[in-house]
C-alpha cells in the first residue's frame, strides 16, 4: 500500500482521491459515516437549519410587501428528516468518489502501531504513507454540572427546539447556533467572556455584529463566564461569574474544539503536537515521523473544510507528484453564517496596526434596499483596508444579508492583488449591495 488514510472527512477523501488518481494505492479507515464534521455535524447540516431559521424574518418582510401567509406553521421532525435525507444521499456520494478512483474503502477503527503499519480491527495493513486526517470534535469546560450542558453535536439531534437556551461561546459555532435557535423561536441568551464577539475577526465587525443580534432580541452577555449549572424544577440553572442566574431548556457550550488524536497509537511513536494536542507538521504536512502526514483539523492552523482541502491537494503533489505547492493561509475568506451574516477575507484592521503598516480604512453603513419599505432597522456594514504605500486592498469585511457570496467574489480580486483604484475603476450592478464595496470614496479620518 502506498498511502493509508486513517478519516473520511474531506480532506482524507481530497487526498485519497488525488494520490489514487497519481497512480498511488490507497486505502481509507473511516468508523463513521462518511464526510467528517462538515457533512454530517458541521457546515452543511448546520447551514441547512440557518435557511430554515431564516424563514420567519422573511416572512415578516413579505408582509410589508403585500403578502399575508395564514396559518404558517414549523414542524421541527420535518426539517430534521429532510436534512438527514441530505446528508445520507451526500455520504453515498463520498462513497462512490473513492470507489471511482479506487481507494479501498475500510469500516472500522484505525490505529498507528508502527511509522508503517495501521491495524484495523486487528488486521495489520502496511504502507509507505500514513495519513492522519481525523479531524477535530467540541469540548465542554470543566465546571459544576457540565454533564448537563450539550455540545454542537448533540445539537444537531435534540427532539424538540428548546424554548430557553444558554449558548456559551462567542465563536461562528455558538453565534450560528444563536441565530438558528432565535429564528425558530427560541429565547436565546449568548454568553461570551470576552467583550467582543468573534475573536479574530475585525473588531467593527464584531461590534456590528453584537448590536445586530441585540436588535434581533438575543440576549448577548459579554464578559461573564458560567461558574455551575444545576438541574432544577424550572429547568437548567446556570450561575454567571457576576453571579446571575440565567434559566434555561437547554445549555449549550460552543466554547472551542479540540483534535481527534486519542486511540491513534501517536503517543507510543512520540508524534510531535503543540500544547493544545494538535500535530505539528512541516510545509509538506510531513509529522516528526518522517512517513506520517497529518491534514485538516486535527494540525490547528484554520479549522474549515475549503482549507482542508486545499492541504490534501498540497500533500499529495509533494508527495506523490512531487511538484510542492503551499497554501496562502493569510487570505483564506471565512464567513459566519449567523443573522445577519459576517463574511471577510484579508487583513483586519487590529492585524494592520500590529504589523505597523500604513493603511487607509474605508467603510460605509447602509440600510439594504429590500429592507426600506419595512420597520426592519437593521443595517448592512462594510469594510476595506488598504495599504497606503502601493493601494492595494488588504482586507475587506461585510455584515448584512448575502455578506458570504459577495466577500466570495472580492476574495479572488484581493489574492490577484487588486488595488483601491481597481475597485473604484469597476463599475458596479446597480442596486445591489455589492457595488458598495466599489464606490467607497471616503477615508475614515
Amino acid at each position: 500500500m502506498d498511502l493509508f488514510t486513517i478519516g473520511g472527512g474531506s480532506g482524507g477523501i481530497r487526498a485519497s482521491r488525488l494520490a489514487a488518481e497519481a497512480g498511488a494505492k490507497v486505502a481509507l479507515a473511516e468508523a463513521g459515516r462518511l464526510g467528517g464534521t462538515c457533512v454530517n455535524l458541521g457546515c452543511i447540516p448546520k447551514k441547512l437549519m440557518a435557511y430554515a431559521a431564516s424563514f420567519p424574518h422573511e416572512m415578516e418582510t413579505a408582509r410589508s410587501y403585500g403578502f399575508e401567509a395564514a396559518d404558517l406553521r414549523f414542524d421541527w421532525p420535518t426539517l430534521l428528516r429532510n436534512r438527514d435525507h441530505e446528508i445520507t444521499r451526500l455520504n453515498g456520494l463520498y462513497q462512490q468518489a473513492l470507489e471511482r478512483a479506487g481507494v479501498h474503502l475500510i469500516r472500522g477503527h484505525a490505529r498507528i502501531i508502527d511509522p508503517h503499519t495501521v491495524e484495523v480491527d486487528d488486521q495489520p495493513i502496511t504502507a509507505e504513507h500514513i495519513l492522519i486526517a481525523t479531524g477535530g470534535k467540541p469540548w465542554k469546560p470543566t465546571i459544576e454540572g457540565a454533564e448537563f450542558a450539550i455540545t454542537s453535536d448533540d445539537a444537531f439531534h435534540l427532539p424538540e427546539p428548546p424554548k430557553r437556551i444558554l449558548i456559551v461561546g462567542g465563536g461562528y459555532i455558538a453565534i450560528e447556533f444563536a441565530s438558528i435557535f432565535h429564528g425558530l423561536g427560541s429565547e436565546v441568551s449568548l454568553l461570551h467572556r470576552r467583550p467582543l464577539l468573534l475573536r479574530g475577526f475585525d473588531h467593527d465587525v464584531a461590534k456590528h455584529l453584537g448590536e445586530a443580534l441585540r436588535a434581533r432580541g438575543i440576549d448577548l452577555l459579554l464578559e461573564r463566564t458560567v461558574e455551575r449549572i444545576e438541574k432544577t424544577p424550572s429547568g437548567l440553572q446556570a450561575t454567571l461569574s457576576d453571579e446571575r442566574v440565567v434559566i434555561a431548556d437547554a445549555v449549550l457550550c460552543a466554547m472551542g474544539r479540540t483534535p481527534n488524536t486519542k486511540r491513534l497509537g501517536i503517543e507510543a511513536l512520540s508524534v510531535k503536537r503543540d500544547g493544545d494536542d494538535f500535530i505539528v507538521v512541516d510545509s509538506s504536512y510531513r509529522t516528526s515521523v518522517p512517513s506520517l502526514y497529518a491534514i485538516g483539523d486535527v494540525i490547528g492552523k484554520k479549522a474549515l473544510t475549503p482549507v482542508a482541502l486545499a492541504e490534501a491537494r498540497a500533500f499529495v503533489q509533494a508527495v506523490f507528484r512531487q511538484e510542492p505547492i503551499s497554501v496562502d493561509y493569510a487570505q483564506v475568506p471565512t464567513a459566519v453564517f449567523s443573522s445577519p451574516p459576517v463574511a471577510t477575507v484579508g487583513v483586519t484592521e487590529h492585524e494592520a496596526r500590529a504589523e505597523h503598516l500604513a493603511f487607509d480604512v474605508y467603510e460605509s453603513t447602509f440600510r439594504p434596499l429590500k429592507a426600506s419599505l419595512t420597520p426592519d432597522p437593521e443595517r448592512t456594514y462594510m469594510k476595506l483596508i488598504v495599504d497606503r504605500t502601493n493601494d492595494r486592498v488588504l482586507g475587506c469585511h461585510m455584515v448584512g444579508p448575502n455578506a458570504p457570496e459577495i466577500v466570495q467574489g472580492f476574495a479572488v480580486a484581493l489574492r490577484c492583488g487588486a488595488t483601491k483604484h481597481d475597485f473604484d475603476s469597476t463599475i458596479g450592478i446597480h442596486p445591489t449591495a455589492a457595488e458598495e464595496f466599489v464606490t467607497m470614496r471616503s477615508k475614515r479620518p
